[in-house]
């Protein structure tokens, strides 16, 4: 069992962990909040909260298998060394239980408040669909073998070039995988929606500066653990925790300079009165020719 080498870098790790868990956490709040006093949910994405809680639930999903399964994290250590420490911590886990439940929330309020005219776009249905299948076919073909470590890393497939290249292929929508891709779609709809409108009204800035300071705080973690076991596995043997922070920092970076440069006071108007329209489903056969969802077809 690997263990630290030096106390103080153990405890500098615990406090950003820490630190990106708080952050990330109450990241959550501002829009719930802005929701809750608006009674609206117009100039929030649809489809970027329906993308954020696949992302959320396969980061989970990663999260919780990694750090709870004894199986997996032998089979981490036979891949990466006996003395590696596994990747992810409590706070990563405690972050992602969190998660899930707030953008779960989030949606509800999507359900109950006034939404003008955007609903989910039926290709944001579709990639939330092909991402769990492709996830689900991934654990038929590591049931056999019992190959949970591939199963939730695309950085780790064996066997010949064939297999090789049919398991790269699922793999890159499956557990970790999942969690990134879903990071980088998502922020998409919204940021092109912010441009359309010329305005950040409905989007809470709140939310992305602790996203940022979540994100930097997550970075930072990863350094002092790399540095304190003078080895750079902790970077490649959980690239999907590294790429999370890095595009959640590039994307944070751009809805600030869209809030405060770019859009600074603008409104988009006052909210449409409900009509018939905000009290339909959400998911329909057709499509509103007006809905501001970038994904719509």
């Amino acid at each position: 069992m690997s263990s630290w080498n030096s106390t103080a870098l153990e405890i500098v790790y615990q406090v950003f962990g820490w630190t990106a868990f708080v952050s990330w956490s109450i990241s959550f709040y501002p829009q719930v909040i802005l929701n809750f006093r608006r009674k609206s949910v117009v100039g929030l994405n649809f489809d970027f909260v329906v993308l954020n809680l696949t992302k959320h639930s396969s980061y989970l999903i990663y999260n919780a298998v990694l750090y709870f399964s004894s199986a997996v994290q032998r089979q981490y250590r036979e891949k990466y060394g006996v003395g590696q420490m596994i990747p992810v911590a409590a706070n990563d886990v405690a972050f992602s239980i969190h998660a899930v439940i707030l953008t779960a929330f989030t949606l509800f309020q999507i359900v109950i408040y006034e939404r003008g005219t955007q609903k989910i776009s039926k290709i944001s249905i579709g990639i939330v669909s092909a991402a769990w299948l492709s996830a689900a076919a991934c654990v038929i073909i590591a049931l056999p073998s019992h190959s949970w470590l591939w199963l939730i890393s695309v950085f780790n497939c064996h066997g010949d070039f064939l297999n090789f290249f049919i398991r790269y292929l699922l793999c890159l929508l499956h557990s970790s995988t999942i969690q990134v891709v879903m990071t980088v779609i998502k922020y998409v709809p919204q940021a092109v929606m912010n441009f359309r409108r010329k305005s950040t009204d409905g989007f809470s800035i709140g939310n992305i500066l602790l996203d940022l300071c979540g994100g930097l705080a997550n970075y930072a973690q990863m350094m002092v653990q790399s540095i304190d076991q003078g080895s750079w596995v902790n970077f490649y043997g959980n690239i999907g925790k590294l790429l999370l922070s890095l595009v959640s920092v590039f994307f944070d970076l751009v809805f600030i300079c869209q809030h405060y440069l770019l859009y600074p006071g603008k409104k988009a108007g006052k909210c449409p009165k409900l009509d018939k329209e905000s009290t339909e489903p959400l998911i329909k056969s057709s499509d509103h020719p007006e809905s501001e969802n970038v994904y719509d077809v």
